[in-house]
């Protein structure tokens, strides 16, 4: 009954998108990352039976930077990468965010291999700032 009603409104519970589309690994990682409030729904925190519609904005948090993106299509099912990335559509400033995050992440990789020995305090001080975890 779910499964039709879902299907035929153009809607699916938000941990069934997220696994469709290749967001999460596993459909139950998807119902704990939306239980846990790692995602939102509109800026909203949501439940994992929440439906999810195309137009909607979905945020998550993904390797320590929030992405967000714009619901595109609705999948019939988990498919391959190519067509799971043309369900949604990741925003410029998302973008923008990963990218700054990458170029922090190889600053700080240089630093961290420059040395044979373990960073001291003060150098473990830095690369948790140029990781962003303060």
């Amino acid at each position: 009954m779910g499964d039709a009603d879902e299907e035929r409104s153009g809607a699916l519970r938000i941990d069934r998108w997220l696994f469709a589309v290749r967001l999460a690994k596993t459909r139950p990682a998807a119902a704990d990352a939306v239980a846990g409030g790692k995602v939102q729904l509109n800026g909203a925190r949501i439940k994992p039976a929440h439906a999810v519609k195309p137009g909607d904005r979905v945020s998550l948090g993904r390797g320590g930077v929030m992405f967000e993106c714009v619901v595109n299509a609705i999948p019939a099912r988990r498919g391959p990468a190519s067509e799971a990335s043309l369900c949604y559509e990741e925003t410029a400033a998302s973008v923008a965010r990963r990218e700054e995050f990458a170029a922090r992440m190889s600053v700080a990789a240089q630093l961290a291999t420059d040395s044979d020995t373990r960073p001291n305090k003060r150098e473990r001080r830095q690369l948790r700032q140029l990781r962003g975890r303060n």
